[in-house]
């Protein structure tokens, strides 16, 4: 039996994905959560073979993909976002994903990629910008990027998206102090000077 986790803070959409999942037979959903430290909690007492989880979660699902990794080498995450900028794709990967599909995708490629994951395989949905599919260009922008921590990079993305500090410490569960001094952090690595000046870098996660 094909054991998989599911971490999204939408119920309805965490019971549609293990519907989808458990109608395939030899899959069974062991656990399913709504933020990302339930998610590690979860994983730690379950071990699931495959996680499915999405990046726009309480707590920060980057953040989660990162701390699996860690713990274990062969963690086996298979991220499922509404996002699907090569920019966000590519962090995914870098924090230690091993698949990535857009929300957007047919049903049918949630279980692939979980199938993928559990046979030892990367998985990428083929409705992904095409250029990731290829080298990594050689970009500074994109190096810089690269620098930030996942939490920073959480940070990051909530303001490219346009929320305040305020409720960016909301969504990932932190102080507001605690965000203003990742903001600080982000300023100092993509050399911006003003909060403003971060705007330029938010065509990138479009």
């Amino acid at each position: 039996m094909l054991r998989v986790l599911l971490a999204d803070d939408h119920p309805v959409v965490r019971a549609g994905y293990q519907r989808l999942l458990e109608q395939d037979g030899d899959i069974r959903v062991v656990a399913d959560v709504g933020d990302g430290a339930a998610a590690y909690a979860a994983c730690i007492e379950h071990e699931p073979d495959v996680v499915v989880a999405d990046l726009s979660m309480p707590g920060g699902g980057m953040d989660l993909i990162q701390r699996l990794c860690q713990r274990h080498d062969d963690a086996r995450v298979l991220v499922f976002s509404m996002h699907d900028s090569s920019l966000l794709v590519r962090r995914a990967l870098e924090a230690g994903a091993r698949g990535y599909i857009p929300k957007s995708s047919p049903p049918q490629r949630l279980i692939e990629g979980v199938r993928a994951l559990h046979a030892g395989r990367r998985y990428l949905a083929p409705e992904l910008p095409a250029e990731l599919l290829g080298p990594r260009p050689a970009v500074d922008e994109g190096e810089r990027t690269a620098s930030l921590s996942a939490r920073e990079f959480e940070v990051f993305r909530l303001l490219a998206q346009g929320l305040s500090a305020a409720d960016c410490a909301q969504r990932l569960n932190v102080s507001a102090k605690t965000v203003s001094n990742h903001q600080s952090a982000i300023k100092d690595k993509l050399g911006v000077a003003t909060s403003a000046a971060l705007a330029h870098w938010r065509c990138a996660m479009a």
